[in-house]
């Protein structure tokens, strides 16, 4: 099998792919990786639904993604507010009345480092965003996984900033630090890859975590230049090497792990860079930007989480 590395595009990783007839569902489809990633997988034939919370925003930034999937894919855009339960549900039970099974569903859409705030139902807004919405968006689209279907959860090297929290998500009673929230929510899409994964795998459908990367998206939109400015000098005093990814880079992990690589080798696993991520025990967090944390992949804190998750949307799957 072809490998790939940190420089490999989505052009790269889909190079003689057929996706004709697989059936993709993509959120956060109104920017960056989201585009590429709707882009990239229609471009091979593929059906993509697009979710998106502003409608008219994605619809202008597909555009020339359809345009390019000419006859072969087709796009389809939805809308889905993941900081509101309510739309959540509605977006998944809209799928479901559909009856059309997919192949695909990465669970691309995010914030990241934002000021405290809640969500609709009075959730930390990037826990309540990044990981609770997509709890309860999968779950509940998880009967129209055909066999062999995979989940992709985009997170984070990110993760490596904080453990979830499960006795005070919502920083109740713990001072609110943007990157520790990153970090809860990112490591919360891996632990719910690792436990999704185990409950799918009878079924034959594999879920699987990925971290796309550096890349200058609209997900940064929150950080000051200053900061981003400062961590990457400590990268330089430390000595390392550095460079932001293009989005056709960002995206090709997803599409990686989506459709290419073997989903026994990426099922219940974090990924980055076009292959699956080394555990980081005993390195500083603070300096080992890639490998995955082992709290991260535990299958009992990925338990906790899930019985967790279920009591804070008041929904058992």
């Amino acid at each position: 099998m072809k490998t790939f590395d940190s420089k490999s595009t989505t052009e790269d990783v889909l190079a003689g792919v057929d996706l004709t007839g697989k059936r993709v569902f993509v959120t956060g489809a109104s920017a960056g990786l989201g585009v590429e990633t709707v882009r990239a997988l229609a471009a091979r034939g593929a059906h993509v639904v697009g979710a998106a919370r502003n409608l008219d925003k994605a619809r202008r930034a597909i555009a020339a993604a359809q345009a390019e999937a000419g006859s072969g894919g087709t796009i389809e855009l939805v809308e889905l507010d993941l900081t509101d339960l309510a739309s959540v549900r509605r977006a998944a039970d809209q799928q479901i009345a559909a009856d059309q099974p997919y192949d695909l569903l990465i669970a691309n859409a995010g914030v990241m480092a934002c000021p405290k705030g809640t969500t609709t139902d009075g959730f930390e807004t990037q826990f309540g965003t990044n990981h609770l919405g997509h709890f309860v968006l999968v779950n509940r689209m998880a009967p129209l996984l055909r066999r062999g279907a995979r989940v992709v959860m985009l997170s984070s090297s990110g993760h490596r900033f904080s453990d979830v929290d499960l006795d005070d998500p919502n920083f109740a009673h713990t001072p609110y630090e943007p990157f520790v929230a990153y970090g809860r929510s990112k490591t919360a899409n891996i632990l719910f890859a690792v436990e999704l994964d185990r409950r799918l795998r009878e079924r034959g459908v594999r879920a699987t975590a990925v971290h796309p990367g550096g890349i200058m998206t609209e997900l940064g939109r929150h950080l000051d230049p200053a900061v981003i400015e400062g961590m990457l000098e400590q990268m330089r005093a430390r000595g390392e090497a550095f460079s932001w990814k293009s989005i056709p880079q960002g995206a090709a992990t997803s599409v990686w792990a989506g459709v290419v690589a073997p989903a026994e080798a990426v099922g219940g696993r974090y990924c980055e860079d076009c292959h699956v991520a080394e555990l980081t025990e005993g390195v500083d967090p603070t300096v080992a930007r890639a490998g995955v944390r082992p709290y991260a992949l535990d299958p009992d804190r990925a338990r906790a989480l899930w019985t967790k998750s279920e009591v804070m949307v008041g929904e058992r799957f």
